[in-house]
């Protein structure tokens, strides 16, 4: 299998937005029409289903990981499969089949780490997990794992290919909370277990 193959395929697998599939199969109305409007887990959990928030979730995580773990199964180096697994994380910001909208990937990244180095992913847990639980935002949480993991990259595999690639895929997450990080700086921005609002109900930008 040639590499444009892998990660044409992994983009593909990548785009499966869990998210809405998960709220279809429990009846819950679409993610990206309340709350802060993205479709990943964080954000299915504001409808009060526990159960379906946890399946995004790891709908979400699997997929990074799959697409690092078929990788290294074909016999890709783990640069290539680092590749793959940024293939699947752009497919999920970038879903083809959200007319290349999607969520903003931190479950998709984690498990990317994962596939690449379990010891990197639990580092970026723990950082995730300590923000969320000190702040109650999960975008703060999301942005410090982000801001670490490349940082456990180059301590747990060193300098190579594949800690470039995630560092690569770090930068992306960050940009992709831009809206985040200016509600954080506005004091505005939602925290975990707010109560869910339609995104009908917010004044529109000026």
């Amino acid at each position: 299998m040639s590499l444009l193959l892998l990660l044409a395929g992994a983009y593909l697998l990548g785009s499966i937005p869990f998210a809405i599939v998960t709220a279809r199969l429990f009846g819950l109305q679409d993610p990206r029409q309340y709350g802060s409007g993205n479709p990943g887990a964080t954000n299915v959990l504001r409808s009060g289903n526990k159960l379906a928030a946890v399946l995004t979730l790891l709908g979400d995580s699997v997929k990074g990981w799959l697409a690092v773990w078929a990788a290294t199964r074909l016999g890709f180096d783990l640069g290539s499969a680092a590749l793959a697994g940024l293939a699947a994380f752009l497919g999920h910001a970038f879903s083809v089949f959200l007319r290349f909208n999607g969520g903003k990937g931190v479950a998709t990244a984690l498990g990317v780490l994962a596939g690449v180095d379990a010891r990197i992913a639990i580092f970026s847990a723990i950082i995730w997990l300590m923000i969320a639980y000190t702040t109650r935002y999960s975008s703060a949480a999301a942005l410090s794992a982000a801001i670490a993991a490349p940082f456990a990259a180059l301590i747990f595999i060193g300098p190579q290919l594949a800690a470039g690639v995630l560092a690569a895929m770090a930068a992306v997450l960050v940009w992709r909370h831009k809206e985040n990080i200016a509600r954080l700086r506005a004091g505005t921005e939602g925290k975990i277990g707010g109560n869910k609002k339609s995104r009908q109900d917010t004044p529109p930008k000026p």
